[in-house]
């Protein structure tokens, strides 16, 4: 019996943590954004692709890769950008997979500043791919995506200048322990 409730206080724990972080993810999309008046669609910055790195950092390549997929496809739900969500689940999903899991290899667990930054960085190209492959679709023009990608790059700049030094300031406070 002992094993059961051991078990069941760990996925609860799992499940609360996961859901914070996607509330995490979902709040900085929502509240910290700038419209780019750039691009067919404009172009978005905000402040979610710096909560997903730090959940993909902090917590594993799991937690991040949900947390970036699903708080980030809500705000495009919710924000009238709802043919984005797939798209937006997906390229996000990869690339809060793949920081998580670069940053956690080796036994890591998010601990190498280098590493990390290397991981956000290898994260680039994905956000880059999967939503000029995005607009592609959506626009069915091969040219207009190519005016999104400064602003995809300020974004995915501003998330690595923010997650890396409150990555290591968090690891230090050991928020993570239970």
């Amino acid at each position: 019996m002992q094993k059961a409730q051991g078990y069941s206080n760990t996925r609860t724990y799992d499940l609360v943590l996961t859901a914070i972080l996607i509330a995490l993810v979902f709040v900085a999309t929502v509240f910290l954004n700038i419209k780019l008046p750039i691009g067919a669609n404009g172009g978005l910055i905000h402040l979610g692709t710096a909560m997903l790195f730090l959940a993909s950092i902090l917590f594993g390549p799991k937690k991040g890769a949900i947390a970036g997929a699903v708080g980030m496809a809500i705000f495009d739900l919710m924000a009238g950008w709802v043919l984005w969500a797939p798209f937006t689940f997906v390229t996000r999903g990869l690339q809060g997979y793949l920081v998580g899991k670069l940053a956690w290899s080796k036994g890591r667990q998010g601990n190498s500043f280098a590493v990390n930054l290397l991981a956000t960085l290898l994260s680039v190209p994905i956000m880059l791919v999967g939503y000029y492959l995005c607009e592609w679709i959506l626009y069915g023009n091969a040219i207009t995506p190519f005016a999104s990608i400064p602003g995809n790059l300020v974004q995915n700049a501003v998330g690595i200048a923010i997650s890396l030094p409150l990555s290591a300031i968090l690891k230090k406070m050991n928020i993570t322990a239970r």
